[in-house]
């Protein structure tokens, strides 16, 4: 009797851990296949043709079309610098430079993926219209409150998070020596 209690405590245990860690896979995704750059977060194999099996859940979790290997890498940042959570409550600078890409595009996003750009305003910032500092490198203010500069304008109040796209990028590819990501700094809070 003492042999069946211990086998059904051990089954019970192995369930329980094996679909624990399952769920926490699917749905925080940087267990298994994310590339962790700073606040930055992006899955090369995504856009391959043999996904490991966890990115396919996460795939199938999001039901969003992805950009293939060759045409793009997303990367999205829903902490700054400092491992605080974003929040529209708050002014951030992205600032810094990105991997060598074609073009780029920065979007705010709520929880739901509703982009949160102020209406009328640009609802996402290109690589093509910014103005860029002296060395080259970007600095872009996101915020609720006006700020000099290239300003992504937001509206609302509570998290959200940053995607970073870059389009045909060479990035953790091997071939390319720049995987420098720009970093978010924490302004003023309301």
């Amino acid at each position: 009797m003492r042999f069946v209690l211990y086998l059904l405590m051990m089954i019970a245990v192995a369930l329980s851990v094996g679909f624990g860690l399952s769920y926490y896979a699917l749905t925080d995704g940087r267990l298994f296949g994310a590339v962790q750059v700073g606040p930055w977060t992006a899955w090369p194999d995504v856009g391959s043709d043999a996904p490991n099996p966890y990115t396919r859940g996460l795939l199938a979790r999001e039901a969003t079309l992805q950009l293939g290997q060759a045409e793009g890498l997303r990367f999205s940042a829903s902490v700054d610098g400092d491992e605080q959570p974003l929040t529209r409550e708050c002014s951030y600078r992205v600032k810094g430079n990105t991997p060598l890409a074609t073009a780029w595009t920065l979007v705010a996003l709520d929880a739901q993926g509703r982009n949160i750009a102020a209406p009328d305003t640009q609802m996402t910032m290109r690589s093509s219209g910014l103005a860029r500092l002296n060395d080259g490198s970007i600095e872009i203010g996101i915020g609720t409150s006006l700020m000099p500069g290239n300003w992504l304008e937001l509206t609302g109040s509570g998290p959200f998070s940053l995607v970073l796209t870059l389009y045909d990028t060479a990035v953790f590819s091997g071939f390319s020596s720049d995987e420098s990501m720009p970093t978010i700094i924490r302004g003023n809070c309301s």
